[in-house]
């Protein structure tokens, strides 16, 4: 298998920057423009409108910009010798570009899905096509970002991503082997009712199988991650064509929960990484060029001869977040003229993980907890992707609770051991938003789902928001951001699990352990060595349950129960293993004696608060604090206390 370390894209600034800056978007196809949410305006930049298309670009492999992406020299070339490759854009700009801010927000994409505007608008997910192509008022949200005049990009960067109500593409070629197939052993894993909706009647293949002999294949099956695997006999399962297998007889379901792994002989690995060249190198032409090499204009011109931006910002959501990890550790953050992509960067609730994506056979969808795809690349060293040059973006890490728990998020502010307590780079910051989970914001579920508890509900929005507010004025301005909000060894706010310090709740369990984090090894056969796992660090709960340190918004610091980032599975044959990426919500009790009748140690309401408006003033006090420190904006602290003000915790 190929597959290129970090080690070998320390590209030297010199050499990127004498990169001759020919092969990048050749051409620009315009498939529509339109006005977008009926003509609604924000704010003071107005309406907006929407332009939908496709970029054309190729990349020389002999680029030394593009020397670490695995396989490109093993691409198709075109008749200048380079690799071509096409990929979905979609822009919404200014339709006055004056009464914009002329700054990009570029939000890469999470399985194809557009995020930005239910994590950072509000907006209700009504439906996928309303997530992916937004086109009525509602779909805007509140419009922050639009009322602050960005120019908002999106692009494709995986080829397998969900097509489906207008999913996000990039079309990359095949490698081969001197124009013979490159076929290897790889391994899916499946897991249904979480990665894979339960009543699926076939698990989908990442590779199209070489052959479809069962005896070249090999299925085995278990309920944990930890136990050992039991084969399933060849006679028990099928090939449905090249790209899925099915169990027999015909109509058995897979089960949920359990985890099949499933080896065989793929063919046709894609160049998958060329999808961190076509984001640079996409955003670098909006930046910086007037028109493609046809002449058709740049799609958020400000000018007939200028692009107008002076400056662009990245965010990313989960996967995504990763991604942008990823992205600046490879150098992927300078583009083949040698000037900066992206001048600032918001990772949020991407922990310490990257992409399995630059290999052969990769496989960027995996996503490793406890329990699911747990052997797949993901967290490696260095945690810290800032390369210490001139092409580093301001950088902000944002994380929840779940991140520390599944995600491996002390790692980027401790040693590998989990001895010492490390700064971040002077130019990247790092925050915890306490008591919250990886999925928690506006209009999540607050169902138990596969978890045994009900999840938590408590949003990150409204700190994500304030933080970008800084991240743009650090970018612009210098203006430094808020300091690092996190757990340390230290004060011993950071701290095993073991030491967690959970209250005893009638009915709640509290994890055992965090997700073990192994050095990166062979992820077709992996071979588990627990004494050389990373030691994955979580935050000091107080006497309520409720975490010590990180960004608490009010929900936590005037709280009315306990907010977590874990929860536990419900089935019982997972009992103990951490659900997947979500937390739980358990209230207090409002009276002093049903505290008591319940055995539940936590103060109630009226014993905290006396009454409504005692809880009101406590809010007011911890907004107030929230606003001046810069982690909430006065927009946001308006919106929470108006909310608080209409309702009354003390009648349930």
């Amino acid at each position: 298998m190929r597959f290129v370390g970090s080690l070998a894209f320390v590209l030297s600034a010199a050499g990127v920057a004498a990169a001759p800056a020919a092969a990048a978007i050749t051409s620009i196809e315009i498939q529509r423009t339109e006005s977008f949410a009926e003509g609604a305006t924000f704010g003071a930049t107005g309406a907006y409108v929407k332009v939908v298309g496709v970029a054309r670009g190729e990349l020389d492999p002999a680029a030394p910009a593009n020397r670490g992406i695995v396989n490109l020299d093993r691409a198709p070339r075109n008749e200048r010798g380079r690799v071509d490759y096409d990929v979905d854009f979609y822009v919404l700009r200014p339709a006055d570009p004056n009464r914009g801010n002329r700054k990009i927000l570029y939000e890469v994409t999470n399985r194809g899905r557009k995020l930005l505007f239910s994590w950072l608008h509000d907006a209700s997910e009504a439906s996928a096509l309303a997530l992916n192509d937004p086109s009525r008022p509602q779909d805007a949200g509140n419009g922050f970002a639009l009322r602050l005049g960005y120019t908002l990009v999106w692009s494709g960067w995986d080829p397998d991503a969900p097509a489906a109500n207008g999913g996000m593409r990039i079309r990359v070629p095949v490698a081969t082997d001197g124009g013979k197939p490159i076929v290897r052993t790889i391994r899916d894993e499946f897991v249904f009712g979480t990665r894979l909706p339960a009543a699926s009647p076939t698990a989908p293949l990442s590779y199209e199988a070489a052959s479809l002999e069962p005896a070249s294949a090999r299925l085995t099956v278990r309920a944990r991650e930890s136990d050992p695997p039991v084969a399933v006999p060849s006679a028990a399962w099928t090939f449905k064509g090249p790209r899925a297998i099915a169990l027999l007889p015909e109509g058995t379901p897979f089960k949920p929960g359990l985890i099949y792994d499933f080896r065989y002989a793929a063919k046709d690995p894609k160049v998958l990484g060329i999808g961190f060249a076509a984001t640079r190198d996409l955003v670098s032409f909006l930046r910086h060029d007037a028109t493609d090499r046809g002449g058709t204009p740049n799609p958020v011109m400000l000018g007939p001869d200028v692009t107008g931006i002076r400056a662009a910002l990245a965010i990313g959501i989960s996967q995504a977040g990763r991604y942008l990890r990823e992205h600046v550790e490879r150098g992927f953050n300078r583009d083949e003229a040698g000037r900066r992509v992206f001048d600032g960067v918001l990772s949020h609730i991407a922990g310490a993980g990257k992409m399995f994506m630059n290999a052969e056979f990769a496989q960027p969808n995996r996503t490793s907890t406890q329990h699911e795809d747990h052997h797949f690349p993901e967290v490696a060293p260095p945690f810290s992707v800032l390369r210490g040059d001139d092409a580093d973006p301001r950088l902000m890490e944002v994380n929840t609770s779940t991140e520390y728990w599944q995600k491996g998020a002390s790692l980027l502010h401790t040693d590998p051991l989990g001895k010492n307590d490390v700064a971040p780079p002077e130019g990247a910051r790092v925050y915890l938003v306490a008591g919250t989970q990886h999925g928690g914001r506006a209009h999540a579920r607050a169902d138990a789902g596969n978890c045994r508890l009900p999840r938590n509900p408590h949003s990150a929005t409204p700190a994500l928001r304030a933080l970008l507010v800084s991240l743009d004025a650090w970018v612009v301005d210098g203006t430094r951001p808020p300091r690092n909000r996190i757990p340390l060894l230290r004060d011993a706010t950071l701290v095993d699990a073991a030491k967690l310090g959970f209250p005893a709740l009638p009915g709640v369990e509290a994890p055992r352990a965090a997700n073990r984090i192994a050095p990166f090894g062979d992820w077709v056969e992996p071979k588990a060595d627990a004494a050389k796992a990373y030691v994955t660090l979580v935050i000091k709960v107080d006497a309520d349950g409720n975490e010590m340190t990180g960004i608490r918004l009010p929900g936590v610091a005037a709280p009315l129960g306990t907010h977590t980032g874990w929860n536990l599975y419900g089935a019982p044959e997972l009992a103990g293993e951490l659900c997947d990426r979500d937390g739980t919500f358990v209230p207090f009790a409002v009276t002093k004696a049903e505290r008591e009748a319940a055995k539940d140690p936590r103060l109630s309401l009226e014993e905290r608060y006396k009454d409504r408006r005692g809880w009101l003033g406590y809010m007011r006090a911890v907004v107030y604090d929230l606003v001046r420190e810069r982690l909430l904006l006065r927009e946001d602290a308006d919106r929470l206390m108006a909310a608080a003000e209409a309702s009354d915790p003390f009648k349930r």
